[in-house]
């Protein structure tokens, strides 16, 4: 016997995903019977340039999952990050066209998955799903933009910082599960080179290194020693996505509820497409 879509949602940890938390009651039941819980390792990819991307993922809690744009030469860039804050998958694009970059988990663990069809539904029906997508979407965006500029003029060690400051956004601690090999693959740099940085980096005080680990033990020093782009891209979370950050910099919490007090977001490529409409994923 299925269960009512009220019953459903009570079996759905909203409150691990803060985009999912961020929905009322009424929408959750929207959504609900369409979630399929899922489970990742470090190194798994949702999906390589060019496929088709059927369904949208929630990490929940500490699992985080990065967009990483393959190179010709056989090097990668990180791109953008996305942990418990939010999603991704068809987000941007409403799931019609294939992936234009990848999707690498970097830290394994949980996550939410509904097909893109299901979730275009569920904002077709409901305004406010639909306008915490598109504020979400145009966040994505934010970062990915300012990823693009970061990695254009900002050299390596500020860039290194941005990415340590946003995994600690989403892990919410002081202790990272960052290998010296997979900062490199991120900055798109070899690692004798990556480790000469962070070898200077812990001389000055702002981190700690061991095997397997990296301690961040001066985050302010360590903001103010960062270019501006994580600064940027956080400030955008609170001013489109009402997002809030803990003590430790840790994104606590998405306030979306009330648009009126936000800033309006600008993606113009969010108007709702038509059914034949094909846009690329994110």
């Amino acid at each position: 016997m299925s269960l009512p879509a009220p019953a459903l949602a009570a079996q759905v940890p909203f409150e691990s995903n803060l985009l999912l938390q961020a929905l009322s009651e009424a929408d959750r039941t929207r959504v609900a019977p369409y979630l399929h819980p899922a489970e990742f390792l470090r190194g798994d990819v949702l999906f390589r340039v060019g496929d088709e991307v059927s369904h949208v993922t929630f990490p929940l809690s500490r699992t985080i999952i990065t967009f990483v744009l393959p190179l010709r030469d056989g090097k990668s860039v990180e791109t953008a990050t996305v942990g418990h804050e939010g999603a991704l998958g068809g987000v941007v694009s409403h799931g019609y066209l294939p992936a234009f970059s990848q999707a690498v988990v970097q830290v394994g663990g949980p996550a939410m998955r509904i097909e893109a069809e299901r979730l275009n539904a569920a904002k077709q029906a409901s305004a406010a799903i639909r306008d915490l997508f598109v504020r979400y979407a145009d966040c994505l965006v934010a970062q990915l933009l300012q990823s693009v500029a970061c990695n254009a003029v900002h050299p390596i060690e500020q860039r290194c910082l941005r990415w340590l400051l946003t995994m600690q956004d989403r892990l919410g601690t002081d202790e990272l599960p960052v290998t010296h090999e997979m900062l490199a693959e991120m900055m798109g740099v070899r690692r004798a080179y990556l480790t000469k940085v962070l070898g200077e980096m812990q001389r000055s005080g702002l981190i700690r290194i061991s095997r397997g680990r990296l301690k961040l033990v001066n985050r302010p020093g360590i903001e103010q020693a960062a270019c501006e782009c994580h600064a940027n891209v956080r400030r955008h979370f609170q001013d489109v996505l009402g997002a809030v950050y803990g003590r430790s910099g840790e994104i606590v919490a998405l306030d979306a509820g009330h648009p009126e007090t936000l800033r309006p977001p600008v993606l113009a490529a969010l108007v709702k497409p038509a059914r034949t409409a094909k846009t690329r994923k994110l």
